[in-house]
């Protein structure tokens, strides 16, 4: 694998050498749904402080495979490990942002997160939980919304409260299933400035599972395609050495941003290709006659199959 380089704030770059030994490992895992290979043979090494996206087409399996990072699913075969212990359930060192949101709508902002919080730090003094629920509030920037209730707000604040939950948890890795798929051009642009931003700031292990492969270049460190289903696998990997923080209007026109776009899109274009066949098979016609359109409606009659043909002989008199 690839180190990949991570630029400061102020747009030097640096070299960040991750540990040798993978932090989150998927091997030889395949998943099957009613007989229908989803994933096959998926390998896959992520280590400590790392942002890799998981691109694909629709229905390729993206949501499968981190539903089995998340312990929401069993692989059929292969082992899922995070921190070198196997994952075989849910647990709070996986913070899971959903593309629904999924908030309680009868809870308002600070009580969602604070539901989260009290699952996980039980134990924490009501002061402490209050300061971290306020803590993630103010790092998504919704502390003026603290106490409105879902329906009262926007699907990008909603979002956001998503994001806070899950890093109120302080889980040791966040996995982001398109959690912004669902939002309009702006919302998603301010979004992905959000996380870029939180993750400079936390630096937490994530995962981000898209479709688009702009939003993956302007976040990920490390972008891998994901291949057509049935029986889908992770391709090869491309590292994203672009600086840090990155402006998406002067990425426009940077050339290694355009080449890197053309490297993964052609590589998704190329695992598509090798997926379509052509089929030759004999068509064969319904056995029923044309109805005669020309003909009045009320002496059309029901249309004829071709056994049902008369011929007749019909004599004409001429003068």
């Amino acid at each position: 694998m690839d180190d990949p380089h991570l630029r400061s704030a102020s747009g030097r770059s640096h070299s960040l050498t991750f540990s040798q030994m993978p932090f989150l490992e998927l091997s030889q895992v395949s998943k099957s749904y009613g007989g229908r290979v989803v994933l096959k043979d998926v390998n896959l090494s992520i280590s400590r402080g790392e942002f890799v996206a998981i691109v694909g087409y629709s229905g390729s399996g993206k949501t499968t495979l981190i539903s089995l990072i998340a312990g929401l699913q069993k692989p059929d075969q292969g082992t899922v490990r995070l921190n070198d212990l196997e994952i075989t359930e849910p647990g709070p060192d996986r913070g899971m942002v959903f593309q629904n949101y999924s908030l309680l709508p009868w809870l308002t902002v600070s009580e969602n997160i604070l539901l989260a919080v009290e699952q996980v730090f039980p134990n924490y003094a009501p002061e402490r939980k209050r300061q971290q629920v306020d803590k993630f509030i103010a790092m998504v920037n919704l502390t003026p919304a603290r106490d409105k209730l879902p329906r009262q707000l926007s699907g990008g604040m909603r979002q956001r409260v998503s994001v806070a939950r899950a890093l109120a948890m302080d889980p040791q890795i966040l996995l982001l299933d398109e959690p912004l798929s669902a939002l309009d051009a702006l919302t998603r642009a301010t979004l992905q400035e959000e996380i870029e931003r939180i993750w400079q700031a936390d630096q937490k292990t994530v995962v981000l599972i898209t479709n688009d492969v702009d939003e993956a270049l302007l976040l990920a460190d490390r972008i891998i395609p994901l291949t057509p289903g049935p029986g889908a696998t992770l391709g090869e990997s491309v590292a994203v050495n672009l600086p840090r923080p990155r402006d998406r209007k002067a990425l426009n026109h940077d050339a290694e941003f355009k080449r890197l776009r053309a490297l993964v899109t052609n590589q998704l274009l190329g695992y598509g290709a090798q997926r379509r066949t052509t089929v030759t098979r004999k068509l064969i016609l319904p056995d029923i006659l044309p109805e005669n359109l020309d003909l009045p409606r009320t002496t059309r009659g029901r249309p004829l199959r071709p056994h049902e043909q008369k011929r007749e002989a019909v004599t004409v008199s001429t003068p």
